[in-house]
């Protein structure tokens, strides 16, 4: 096609009866709105096409008439793939009442999904999605009984379990940037993602397809810097430029030029968010943010960490991310969910799931909605409402730390904040502590099994995961256990040592959160749990200059130590610690020193691979074993192993 610059209406009638086609965009980010309504308007006016298969990642929509909401006549789609289904309640509905076939699949898995496809693969093997409702063995993602079976399979690989999700071909890519060229080369510069637009392009046009893109202006040919090309001419067939009502940044926002990374927020310009029942608990998860480490925030109630983590000072010592590809800076919240201010990058959808499925994330925040004594979570089917799992899955099962936030009841739950204590005005209608969870969204049991760190934090109380299920850890103060807690569960958690959560959470003024975690005294980095029988020396962003300094840390460790007549087991935390070389050869005889009298077996770890190198060689004059990239791996390295 010599001119691809075509009108929506022409657009449209290139999408053929029984097509499958894909579309890009996040929640209202980065949708091609104005093709999707052409192709619904056709629809209307014409009764074409027909019995269409839509394949999406995260589910664009404002949960009302717009984004794939636009597609929801009866005929116009017969099949659906997807990954988030809460924005498009119209096509949620039809699915579950059985009138189209419809599956639920993890949002990572369909973004790399569509890699496979462009590359030719026969589909994509994952461990994500394995003992949640993915599995073929609980239903393999499938939202109703008139649905096919057959899309994903449980494999076995290298004596591994795993999951094979089919490949399909894309007959047609509906795709949006910002400029196109008259030759059809795309620049997203004015867009807030990136997404999975190369790879759905790449899908399409070797599968045979046609691809089409949604842009917001023309220029001249050969005018678009080489780097600034997302989408690249020789994949694309047709250009659109849309009106500015159809092409806005996301659904909340026509245009913000922060959201694009390339323009920074001026500092001080973060408003405090009121003291209400979701700043209550994003306070307290708050204090789970690991400084210098990575994190993802999932939609809902964690978006609340964001802000909280801006007014106390945290955002320049922790890496906020989100699925869609920010990195860095302050993820946007509602309708601009996905959008990020003051952003360190904004890469593609893909390549964040890949950093997240391979263990990446230091911590995720995620949201629960129901949640059983075994510690399962379901966030993604409520009997006719049909959420969708999102990334939900591929974060919760990778995270190295998890804490799931949420309130306690749902629908009319009122609290009173004050005084530095925590009251239930009125309780809300529907228990989310249930006996068993309508379906497994997040597996408890696998986790437990695995050794991942798990919270589920609330407004008025705090649980941790266990092998035996879920122990409540923390409770508000102005909270009774019996009447506020229990009565409102239909299950009895495990109850052992319970702690009051900290009143500066329910007090409307900063936290001092930063030198909290920032500044952590000897005593708080040096402890011994007697139930575990483990020694734990956090040595985190820490840096070692003077003897003094080591000094310190040998008189600690002896000091705990000192009421235990036995050696214990010790696991050592050096992420991000600096040992100046000026004393390296005395560390190394510290070290030596307490684990000939004191230290039965020990493992240490750190998420750096440069740290982990540096201090091997350190400790390997002193023939001292490997370090470990997780507490996790070091634990289970000790007792598989010794040390």
């Amino acid at each position: 096609m010599s001119n691809k610059i075509v009108s929506p209406r022409d657009a449209a009638a290139l999408v053929h009866s029984g097509d499958t086609i894909t579309t890009s965009g996040f929640v209202g980010a980065g949708v091609p709105d104005a093709l999707l309504k052409a192709l619904g308007d056709r629809y209307a006016e014409e009764a074409h096409p027909r019995d269409l298969t839509l394949l999406f990642a995260a589910g664009q929509g404002d949960g009302k008439d717009r984004g794939l909401n636009r597609l929801a006549a009866s005929g116009l789609v017969r099949r659906i793939i997807g990954g988030h289904w809460g924005l498009i309640p119209k096509l949620a509905s039809r699915a579950v009442q059985g009138e189209i076939e419809g599956y639920n699949f993890p949002q990572g898995v369909i973004s790399h999904l569509y890699r496979d496809i462009a590359a030719g693969k026969p589909g994509t093997i994952s461990h994500v999605g394995l003992e949640t409702f993915v599995d073929p063995r609980q239903g393999g993602g499938r939202v109703n009984d008139t649905t096919p079976e057959g899309l994903v399979e449980l494999i076995t690989v290298a004596g591994q379990e795993r999951l094979f999700y089919h490949a399909m071909p894309i007959h047609v890519a509906l795709l949006r940037g910002s400029t196109a060229d008259e030759h059809g080369n795309v620049t997203m510069e004015r867009e807030a993602l990136v997404l999975d637009n190369l790879a759905q392009a790449m899908a399409a046009r070797n599968s045979g397809g046609v691809v089409i893109v949604q842009v917001d202006q023309i220029a001249a040919k050969g005018s678009l810097p080489a780097r600034d090309v997302v989408i690249p001419a020789m994949l694309v067939d047709a250009v659109v430029v849309a009106p500015p009502e159809l092409h806005m940044q996301t659904y909340a926002t026509q245009y913000n030029r922060y959201y694009t990374g390339r323009y920074k927020m001026p500092e001080g310009n973060h408003k405090p968010a009121p003291l209400d029942l979701r700043k209550v608990i994003a306070r307290r998860t708050a204090f789970e943010l690991p400084m210098g480490g990575v994190v993802n925030l999932g939609i809902g109630m964690p978006e609340g960490i964001a802000a909280v983590a801006a007014e106390e000072g945290l955002l320049q010592h922790v890496t906020l991310t989100a699925e869609p590809g920010v990195i860095g800076g302050q993820p946007a919240s509602g309708l601009d969910f996905g959008a990020a201010v003051n952003t360190e990058a904004i890469i593609a959808q893909g390549n964040q799931f890949d950093f997240y499925d391979g263990g990446g994330l230091d911590m995720a925040c995620l949201g629960m909605a129901e949640v059983d004594g075994t510690g399962n979570v379901n966030v993604s089917r409520f009997g006719p409402k049909l959420t969708g799992a999102g990334g939900f899955i591929n974060i919760s099962q990778n995270a190295r730390h998890l804490v799931f936030a949420g309130t306690f009841t749902a629908c009319g739950l009122n609290v009173g904040i004050a005084d530095g204590a925590l009251h239930i005005i009125s309780e809300g209608r529907t228990r989310k502590f249930s006996e068993m969870v309508e379906q497994i969204t997040f597996s408890g049991a696998r986790a437990a099994r695995l050794g991942q760190p798990v919270l589920y934090v609330t407004e008025r109380c705090v649980f941790r995961l266990s092998e035996g299920g879920i122990s409540l850890i923390e409770v508000a103060p102005g909270i009774d256990i019996e009447r506020d807690i229990l009565a409102h569960m239909n299950f009895t958690p495990q109850i052992g040592e319970v702690s009051e959560m900290d009143a500066r959470i329910f007090i409307d003024a900063p936290m001092g959160l930063r030198d909290d975690l920032l500044t952590l005294g000897m005593e708080r980095r040096i402890h011994f749990d007697a139930g575990r029988g483990i020694l734990f020396i956090n040595l985190a962003k820490l840096t070692i200059r003077t003897d003094a300094d080591i000094a310190e840390i040998k008189t600690r460790v002896e000091d705990v130590l000192a009421p235990i007549d036995r050696k214990v087991d010790v696991i050592v935390n050096y992420d991000q610690t600096r040992i100046d070389d000026a004393v390296a050869v005395e560390w190394a005889s510290m070290v030596d020193d307490l684990e000939a009298r004191l230290y039965n077996r020990v493992t240490r770890y750190s998420t750096s691979a440069f740290l982990r190198r540096k201090l091997g060689q350190t400790l390997q004059r002193r023939r001292r074993a490997t370090i470990f990239d997780s507490e996790r791996a070091a634990e289970a390295a000790m007792y598989k192993h010794g040390a």
